[in-house]
């Protein structure tokens, strides 16, 4: 590999002779490990072009490089770094030269220290990973969005590719989730009602900005998706949890002072509550009432291997007060980072003048190999398989969970890729979590998913997504053990 010219400059304060600097500057980037072993760097001409001096003063420095150890010559080749160089140091570096800033006082809002959960990068190479939104690959469609990627590739759709859309999304792409996607959830959308985003955590992000100031107030579920937490807190809006029970969120319970009403109906995050078709109609009555606003998380409406999904929320809804939010993340792969929204016209205009100020749009070879996955049929196909595997491992799970005698707290009406449990009193669930960790089994601890100043210690997640069949029951096995212990 060679080195780029461009990584040599003369610093204006530097002191000595010119070949004396290039000798310092050379031989520093091998001391700080920059420059490696093996790698060629510039030729003389090049070097004194780049730099403003005389060849013969880059040739020196060289010279006096290769007689300390530093640069060895090949023939014909020119200056390569040594395979004697002295080898970087094992330290770590200290902090750059002039950081005299106090971040503490300069950082204007913080955005760390959230309840964000760690799930390790490796969890594929665990043998019992009960790991919630990870991808199978042995169910995913490889060929086909191979295939899809290509044809987006192709000439004809260099546009798509390459242009700056600005704050416009890919026509195919929306033209499919307004005329098969959403009307499978009884919605029926305008182009101009729809809005393209990087995921359904960017959605409830765009959402938050735009219908919340620290002066209106969120009602969110107790437990909650922890981003979604994380997200609020970050708005500064006021914040009432309201407790969840096996039906979902309870419009009862909802505070009179809450603009905004945010809720999982199809598949309650972490519970898996599925809230009845009467609630639901309980619901945009109550919002009515309150004059509130309603944000609808349907995530993994799609898998619904057990009997049809409930109308959503926006189906039902006769005021324009929902704001749907979907994602192709959970259900092609989260790394897609695809999702939307649905709403008011007068909605949707701010969330794209937001998006376009912060990220444009997604890119456009994304949306336009998505949009061939989805219209040439495939995503129906993957749905399908996901569903059937899905369900065998769903039964194999529960069989076991029963032998086993753990505490299911809340398990899918219709699906779904996870179970929601309860360990006996007293038990802590992330130290759990290490323990089995090092056995081979991830789970997922539910403390993030309450608010801080409540959150119990005993809940935790078990999704069987990403593990085959047949390992299920000695993941289980190996669980139940731990909690006897």
């Amino acid at each position: 590999m060679a080195i780029s010219v461009e990584s040599f400059f003369l610093s204006p304060e530097a002191e000595g002779t010119l070949q004396a600097q290039i000798q310092q500057m050379i031989a520093q980037g091998i001391l700080s490990g920059r420059f490696r072993k093996g790698e060629k760097l510039p030729s003389s001409r090049r070097m004194a072009e780049h730099l403003g001096v005389s060849r013969i003063t880059v040739t020196l420095a060289y010279t006096e490089l290769q007689a300390n150890d530093y640069l060895e010559s090949r023939d014909r080749s020119g200056y390569f770094v040594s395979q004697n160089a002295p080898e970087p140091p094992a330290f770590t570096p200290s902090a750059a030269k002039g950081d005299m800033i106090d971040w503490g006082r300069a950082i204007g809002r913080r955005y760390t220290g959230g309840a964000t959960p760690e799930k390790p990068r490796d969890w594929s190479s665990y043998p019992y990973p009960f790991i919630f939104g990870q991808t199978d690959p042995s169910l995913f469609d490889h060929a086909s969005w191979r295939h899809c990627a290509l044809r987006a590739l192709g000439q004809k759709e260099f546009q798509a590719l390459a242009a700056d859309a600005y704050d416009q999304d890919d026509p195919k792409l929306i033209e499919f989730i307004a005329r098969h996607t959403l009307p499978r959830r009884g919605i029926l959308a305008e182009p101009g009602e729809i809005l393209l985003t990087m995921g359904a955590q960017n959605a409830l992000w765009l959402t938050a900005q735009v219908l919340l100031t620290q002066r209106r107030t969120a009602a969110v579920e107790e437990p909650c998706y922890h981003a979604l937490r994380d997200i609020l807190t970050q708005s500064r809006c006021h914040m009432a949890p309201v407790p969840v029970d096996r039906d979902g969120l309870r419009p009862q319970a909802l505070p009179e002072r809450a603009e905004v009403i945010f809720t999982t109906p199809s598949h309650q995050a972490p519970t898996n509550a599925t809230m009845p078709l009467d609630r639901r109609q309980e619901l945009l009555t109550r919002a009515r009432e309150m004059e509130a606003l309603i944000v609808e998380d349907d995530y993994e409406f799609e898998i619904s291997f057990l009997r049809a999904p409930l109308p959503s929320l926006k189906s039902l809804d006769t005021d324009g007060r929902v704001i749907y939010v979907g994602s192709f993340s959970k259900s092609i792969f989260p790394g897609l980072r695809l999702g939307y929204l649905v709403g008011p016209q007068a909605f949707i205009r701010e969330a794209r003048a937001l998006r376009a100020s912060v990220l444009r749009h997604p890119p456009g070879h994304v949306q336009r190999t998505t949009a061939y996955f989805l219209s040439l049929g495939h995503y129906d196909s993957l749905i399908r398989r996901i569903g059937k595997a899905y369900a065998r491992r769903r039964q194999v799970m529960e069989t076991a969970l029963e032998d086993q005698g753990l505490g299911v707290e809340g398990r899918g009406v219709f699906g779904g890729s996870s179970i929601w449990m309860r360990a006996p009193e007293g038990v802590d669930t992330e130290d759990l979590a290490r323990r089995l960790q090092a056995r081979g089994v991830l789970i997922e601890p539910g403390r993030p998913f309450f608010e801080a100043a409540r959150a119990p210690r005993n809940f935790y997640r078990l999704a069987y997504s990403s593990i085959p069949s047949e390992r299920i029951a000695d993941g289980i096995g190996i669980l139940a053990n731990e909690l006897r212990a």
